[in-house]
């Protein structure tokens, strides 16, 4: 398995997909619970790789990921070579950016002496997909970039 296996709330969102998954292999409602009943290592093999597509399909399409912990922030835009990184670092432990708070402190003191802003570029392997996974499993999420283009445009002026 490359990803991670979709939660069975995900698997009841996804049943009609899943249902036409089986059918694409010829599989039939009452040879799946055949399966599911006489074979659970296939069965586990067949939910790992439609969890595999699904992911797969999800991620082909990700253009921009966001991170945030109480003092950083990661905004990331992914091409297909490379992930460019805005960070913004908060020097107050008392601001948290998690917070409602906290990100309205960094809106009206983007300029202060606590508020660090830095770019960055990496290539990305061979895996595209692996590397936005990865940056997933470390708490990012998908987005559609807006707060990362408002910072590109800030860092630019």
């Amino acid at each position: 398995m490359k990803f991670t296996r979709l939660t069975k709330e995900q698997f009841e969102e996804l049943q009609q997909e899943f249902i036409n998954f089986l059918a694409s292999q010829s599989i039939t409602a009452k040879e799946w619970e055949e399966i599911k009943t006489l074979k659970p290592e296939v069965a586990e093999e067949e939910l790992d790789v439609f969890s595999d597509l699904i992911w797969e399909g999800v991620l082909d399409k990700v253009t921009h990921l966001e991170h945030f912990s109480p003092q950083q922030i990661f905004l990331f835009h992914i091409t297909q070579v490379e992930i460019h990184l805005i960070g913004i670092r908060v020097e107050n432990e008392a601001i948290d950016l998690t917070s409602r708070a906290g990100y309205q402190w960094l809106q009206k003191n983007l300029m202060d002496d606590a508020v660090n802003l830095y770019t960055s570029t990496k290539a990305l392997t061979d895996d595209r997909n692996k590397d936005i996974f990865a940056l997933i499993q470390q708490g990012a999420s998908i987005t559609k970039g807006q707060l990362f283009d408002y910072f590109q445009k800030t860092i630019t002026k």
